[in-house]
C-alpha cells in the first residue's frame, strides 16, 4: 500500500505496510517503521541494536464502512554503549501510550460525540462503550480540567441535586464567561473549602459574587471573600414573597365560610403569584380583581409583593432604599404575621439586596446551567462515573462539546 495514502488516510507517517488482512466487515493493515532506528536517545551513539518486538493492534479511522485495525510490529532497541542502560521499544508517533486507538480515531469519536450519545458512538463503530467514555474523558481532561482561574473577578454560587433530596453538589460559575470553575460535593460551607484554598493559592481577587439566600453560601463569602460586593439574587427574595402570600391566601380560603367566596378565590394561586403586569387578559384580570377586592388580607399582600419588585427598578441606590424602607413601613403596618416575618427576612438581608445596584449581577445565568445539568443527567440516564460526571460539567460551556451527548 502507498505510504502518502498511509498518511493521508490514518496519520501514519514513516510506516509502510507490507500486508492487508481482510477478515469480515474488519480490514487489518500490518505495518512497520521503513528505517530501523540506529542512533541512542539516551548516550546520541550509534550502537543500538534490535532486541525483540511486539505486534500491537490500534484502532483506525474506518473507511468504507469497514472497521480499520492498524498491526504494528514494534521494535526494541538496546544500545551496546558501556555504560548506557537503554532498552526501549520504538517510539509509535500516532498513538499516546498504551492506548490502543490513534490520534485520529479518538478524534473521530469526539466529533461523533458533538451529536450522538456514547451509546450510539459505541454501536456506530463497533466498540465498547467504556472505550468510547475513556476517549472523551481523556478529551475533556485535557481541554477543561482543571478550569483556569485567570482573570475570574465575577462569580456566582448555588447548588444542584444530583439524587432530588438525598445528594447535593455545590458549583461556582464564572457569570462572565459561564463557564463552570469548580464543583463541590453538597451544600454546606464545607463543600465551598477547597475553592476559597485554590483562589488563596492562585492569588485570585474575587470582586463580585452572586448567591441566593442561603447561610452557608452566605458565611462563606464573609469568611473568605469579605470586600467583595455579595450580591443576593433578587429572584429569591421575591420568591420568599411569593410564598408568604400563598400561605395568605391557603389561610384565608380555609377560614372563608361562605361558599360563594372560596368559590372566587379558589383556582387564584397562579393570578397572585405570577406578575401583575403580565395579565393581559380582561376575564383574568376581573377574577384577580375581585377575589382582592373581598379579602383584605389578601390584598395587602398582593400590592406589597407587587411593590417589592419595585426596589429593582430604580435609578439609584438612594431611591432603591426609600422604596425598601417605605415597604417595611407598609408591611409592619399591615399586622398580618406571614408579612411580619417577611419585614425581618428583609432587612436581615438589606445589604445583600441593596448591592444590586453595585453591580448589576443575578444568579439567573448559574440557574441556566443548573437546567442544563438536568438534561444532561436525563440524556445520559444519570452518571456511574463522578469524574467523567464532573468533566462534563467543565466542559458544560462549550456547546460544540456538550450537545445532545449522553
Amino acid at each position: 500500500m502507498n505510504s502518502s495514502f498511509l498518511y493521508h488516510a490514518w496519520g501514519l507517517y514513516s510506516l509502510e505496510c507490507t500486508r492487508e488482512e481482510y477478515k469480515g466487515n474488519t480490514i487489518i493493515l500490518h505495518v512497520q517503521s521503513k528505517k530501523p532506528q540506529k542512533t541512542c536517545p539516551k548516550c546520541g551513539k550509534c550502537n543500538l541494536v534490535k532486541n525483540g518486538y511486539r505486534t500491537r493492534d490500534f484502532l483506525g479511522l474506518p473507511i468504507g464502512g469497514k472497521k480499520i485495525i492498524i498491526r504494528m510490529k514494534v521494535q526494541r532497541y538496546k544500545c551496546k554503549c558501556d555504560g548506557c542502560d537503554y532498552d526501549q521499544q520504538e517510539n509509535i508517533p500516532f498513538a499516546t501510550g498504551s492506548c490502543s486507538y490513534t490520534h485520529r480515531f479518538a478524534k473521530h469519536v469526539v466529533d461523533l460525540l458533538r451529536s450522538m450519545t456514547l451509546k450510539d458512538a459505541a454501536a456506530r463503530l463497533d466498540i465498547s462503550w467504556d472505550m468510547v467514555k475513556e476517549i472523551h474523558s481523556r478529551y475533556l481532561e485535557s481541554h477543561y480540567s482543571p478550569p483556569s482561574l485567570d482573570g475570574v473577578e465575577c462569580i456566582g454560587i448555588d447548588e444542584f441535586a444530583v439524587k432530588k433530596g438525598h445528594i447535593y453538589k455545590t458549583i461556582v460559575v464564572d457569570l462572565l464567561s459561564g463557564r463552570i470553575l469548580y464543583v463541590g460535593e453538597g451544600k454546606g460551607v464545607e463543600a465551598l473549602a477547597d475553592f476559597w484554598k485554590k483562589v488563596r493559592r492562585k492569588n485570585i481577587s474575587i470582586k463580585y459574587v452572586a448567591t441566593d439566600l442561603s447561610a452557608a453560601f452566605i458565611s462563606s463569602v464573609l469568611d473568605n471573600c469579605p470586600n467583595a460586593i455579595h450580591v443576593f439574587d433578587h429572584f429569591h427574595v421575591v420568591k420568599l414573597m411569593n410564598d408568604k402570600l400563598d400561605d395568605i391566601r391557603r389561610m384565608q380560603y380555609n377560614m372563608e365560610k361562605d361558599i360563594n367566596k372560596r368559590k372566587v378565590l379558589k383556582g387564584t394561586r397562579y393570578l397572585l403569584l405570577g406578575n401583575g403586569a403580565d395579565i393581559y387578559d380582561s376575564k383574568y384580570k376581573t377574577r384577580l380583581e375581585n377575589a382582592l377586592a373581598m379579602n383584605e388580607p389578601l390584598s395587602k399582600a398582593y400590592y406589597l409583593k407587587e411593590q417589592l419588585r419595585e426596589i429593582w427598578a430604580q435609578g439609584c441606590k438612594e431611591d432603591a432604599e426609600k422604596v425598601l424602607a417605605d415597604w417595611v413601613d407598609q408591611a409592619r403596618e399591615s399586622k398580618i404575621p406571614q408579612l411580619q416575618k417577611m419585614v425581618m427576612t428583609v432587612l436581615a438581608y438589606r445589604r445583600g439586596i441593596l448591592s444590586w445596584y453595585d453591580c448589576h449581577i443575578s444568579t439567573a445565568k448559574v440557574e441556566g446551567i443548573n437546567n442544563k445539568i438536568k438534561v444532561m443527567k436525563r440524556n445520559a440516564y444519570g452518571f456511574r462515573d463522578e469524574r467523567y460526571f464532573k468533566l462534563r460539567l467543565y466542559a458544560l460551556h462549550d456547546c460544540r462539546i456538550t450537545r445532545n451527548v449522553g
